[in-house]
């Protein structure tokens, strides 16, 4: 096939990630506007190389006309969270989608592979309005930590080096160092509440510093310097300090300041 025929045989594909990580990454904003945590931290995607898809069908024997019935990976979402149990709570938010329909799941989690890969898989189809009409194609979505992510990515780059034939002793240390990224994740989630905690602070502080400057900067452009100037150095010395309470009757006192014009 001509590779002005692959590239629009992706199209479709390419559509689909694009429109799957702006719903995934609603789901997190929607979480965020609420002030809620959200069990995805970000998304990625990527539409699976004509190199890659060849090779793929050649080592599996999938003929040409069959790459868009048996290559389920040509469309790939990852989706990142911060603790395993996160990982749950996002299955369970595709699983009740209307939007997209899951063909089966593979949970590389409970049944981890030799190699030491955790990650859960879900095998989705996906219909995409082009055109000429509805195309379904089909997705693979990964969920996983960012410690599995990061072991992945390593075992990725150690795959393309050695053309898939690790070495014995580069896959022992690779297991290890799974099994170690896997623990990790698990004495994370115990300290998982205290961890929220503290990134709410941190957001809420960001949130207040934000609202303070920009009715810093307004006070400024209404010739109001010395009153700006003023906030300016309280905001300082509250930021080192870190105390939401007096840092919310700050803002307080530069929504008077403008209030009175």
């Amino acid at each position: 096939m001509p590779i002005k025929e692959w590239k629009a045989f992706l199209i479709p594909y390419e559509q689909a990630v694009e429109e799957l990580k702006v719903k995934f990454r609603s789901i997190r904003r929607e979480y965020r506007r609420e002030n809620e945590y959200s069990p995805i931290e970000f998304v990625t995607g990527r539409v699976k190389e004509i190199s890659s898809m060849l090779e793929k069908a050649n080592k599996f024997s999938i003929p040409f006309e069959r790459i868009s019935f048996e290559m389920e990976d040509i469309a790939g979402i990852r989706i990142m969270c911060q603790f395993v149990d996160d990982i749950e709570r996002v299955v369970y938010l595709i699983r009740n989608r209307k939007d997209m329909e899951i063909v089966y799941e593979k949970d590389y989690i409970e049944d981890v592979k030799d190699s030491g890969y955790r990650s859960y898989h879900m095998i989705i189809k996906y219909p995409v309005n082009m055109a000429e009409g509805q195309v379904e194609i089909l997705a693979e979505l990964q969920i996983r930590t960012l410690a599995m992510n990061f072991w992945a990515t390593v075992e990725h780059s150690l795959n393309y080096k050695y053309k898939h034939d690790i070495p014995e002793d580069i896959k022992q240390k690779l297991k290890a160092a799974g099994d170690s990224a896997f623990q990790l994740d698990q004495q994370m989630l115990e300290i998982k509440d205290e961890i929220k905690d503290a990134q709410k602070l941190f957001e809420v502080k960001s949130s207040l510093v934000s609202d303070i400057m920009n009715n810093i900067l307004t006070l400024s452009s209404i010739d109001k310097n010395t009153e700006a100037t003023r906030f300016r150095v309280k905001l300082n010395q509250l930021i080192e300090k870190s105390d939401i309470f007096e840092l919310n009757e700050l803002l307080k006192a530069t929504k008077k300041s403008l209030a009175r014009g």
